[in-house]
């Protein structure tokens, strides 16, 4: 019995390796893996959206955030 179960990936660093599969070649775990990325994309295009439209809705704080940011970056030690 121990020979039938396949061995498992080391998953505790980063993402997880993908298992191998007999004859599967692009199966179901890629188009997982697309879709995943789809949402991912589809969220982060959202998120930006959103930052766009406070700062146009809440010109002042953004005014404040970049000036906050370029303080950061004038004072960061290489």
């Amino acid at each position: 019995m121990a020979e039938d179960a396949p061995e498992k990936p080391d998953t505790t660093r980063g993402a997880p390796a993908p298992e191998p599969r007999s004859g599967a070649g692009s199966g179901p775990g890629a188009e997982e893996e697309a879709d995943r990325r789809r949402r991912r994309a589809q969220f982060l295009r959202e998120l930006n959206e959103a930052k766009e439209l406070r700062d146009r809705v809440q010109p002042r704080r953004a005014r404040a955030a970049r000036m906050r940011q370029q303080m950061r970056m004038r004072t960061f030690r290489w």
